[in-house]
C-alpha cells in the first residue's frame, strides 16, 4: 500500500522503525484504533454467537448493513446511520420469531432460521433497489461490500467507541445468565432465567456488533472478526473465561498484523485479515488434533511395573 504526501513505505526489519512508519499517518492511527475497538466487541459478542449456534443470524445481520448503508446514502445521510439502524431492526424482527417451548427447541431453531433467511433475501433485494434508485454510480460500493479500514475518520472512531462501550456494558450485565441460557436453555428457563428476554437482548447486541464490523471489513467479510477468532479460541480451550479472553486476543492480533503488513504490501487489508484469521483457525485445529492424539496414546509402563508383570511366580 503506497502512502501519498509522506515518506515512501519501506520495510527495514527494525520493528521500532517500521511501527513508527505505520503510525506516521493519521488514517493509519484511526485504522488501528477502529480495528482494535471492533475486534474487542466482535470477539466477545461473536464468542456467544458461536456458542449459541447463531452464526446464520450473525451472517444475515452483517449483510443487512449493505442495504442500510445504501439506503442512507440514497436519502442523503451518513452511511453510518444505515449500518446501525438496519441490522438492529433486522435483529428485532428475527427476535420476534415464536420459539417452541419444552422439548421442541429444534423446531424453534428451524423457525428462526427460516425467518432469518427471509429477512436476508429481502434485505439484499432492498440493497439492490437502493443502488438502482441512486441513479448513478454509488461511490464506495466496494467499500460497503469489502470494507475500508483506511477510510475511517476520527469521528467514526468515536462513534464506534461509544457504541462498543454501550454494547459491552450490556453484555457484561447479562453475561452470566446468557451463558447459562446458551448452554442449557431448558434448565435455565426452569430455574427462572428470562431466556426469551436474553435472546432478544443478545440479537440486538449481535446486530450492533455486526454493524460495527461491517463498517471496516465490509458486509461480506464480517465473519472474519465475528466468527473465526471465537471458533479458534473455542477449539483451544473449553473454559469460558479463558476462551473469551483468547478470542479477543486473536481478533486484536490478526487485525494489527493485517494493518501492519498491508502498509508495506499492495494486497488489500480484507484479504490479509481473512488470511491471518484462517491461518490461526487452522493452527488451532491442528493443535487440538495433536492433543487428542496424545491423549489417546497409552503411556508406557514404568520399568518396575514391567519387571513385576514379567516375573515368573
Amino acid at each position: 500500500m503506497l502512502a501519498v504526501g509522506g515518506p515512501e513505505p519501506h520495510l527495514t526489519w527494525n520493528l521500532v522503525e517500521d511501527v513508527r512508519q505505520v503510525l506516521y499517518y493519521p488514517f493509519m492511527v484511526n485504522a488501528f484504533r477502529a480495528g482494535t475497538i471492533v475486534a474487542v466487541l466482535a470477539g466477545l459478542v461473536g464468542w456467544f454467537m458461536v456458542l449459541r449456534r447463531q452464526s446464520f443470524a450473525g451472517h444475515t445481520l452483517a449483510l443487512v448493513g449493505f442495504p442500510g448503508a445504501a439506503g442512507a446514502v440514497l436519502v442523503g445521510v451518513s452511511a453510518t446511520y444505515g449500518f446501525f439502524v438496519f441490522p438492529v431492526a433486522a435483529a428485532l424482527v428475527i427476535a420476534l420469531v415464536p420459539r417452541a417451548q419444552g422439548g421442541h427447541q429444534g423446531r424453534g431453531r428451524s423457525e428462526e432460521s427460516a425467518v432469518t433467511g427471509t429477512v436476508q433475501s429481502f434485505a439484499l433485494a432492498c440493497g439492490f433497489l437502493f443502488v438502482s434508485l441512486y441513479g448513478g454510480f454509488l461511490n464506495g460500493v466496494n467499500a460497503l461490500l469489502f470494507g475500508s479500514f483506511l477510510g475511517i475518520t476520527g469521528d467514526q472512531v468515536l462513534a464506534l467507541l461509544a457504541v462498543a462501550v454501550l454494547a459491552l456494558a450490556v453484555l457484561g450485565l447479562i453475561a452470566r445468565p446468557l451463558l447459562f441460557a446458551s448452554v442449557d436453555p431448558a434448565v435455565a428457563a426452569a430455574r427462572g432465567v428470562p431466556v426469551r428476554v436474553l435472546s432478544v437482548a443478545f440479537l440486538v447486541l449481535l446486530g450492533l456488533a455486526a454493524a460495527e464490523v461491517a463498517q471496516i471489513t465490509g458486509t461480506l467479510l464480517v465473519f472474519t472478526l465475528l466468527v473465526v477468532p471465537a471458533a479458534t479460541a473455542q477449539a483451544l480451550t473449553a473454559r469460558p473465561a479463558a476462551s473469551a479472553a483468547l478470542t479477543v486476543a486473536v481478533g486484536v492480533l490478526i487485525t494489527w498484523l493485517a494493518l501492519f503488513v498491508a502498509y508495506f504490501s499492495p494486497y488489500p487489508i480484507g484479504f490479509l485479515l481473512t488470511t491471518f484469521a484462517f491461518a490461526a483457525y487452522l493452527a488451532a485445529g491442528g493443535w487440538r488434533r495433536l492433543r487428542a492424539a496424545a491423549a489417546r496414546t497409552p503411556a508406557a509402563p514404568a520399568p518396575a511395573a514391567r519387571t513385576r508383570a514379567g516375573a515368573v511366580p
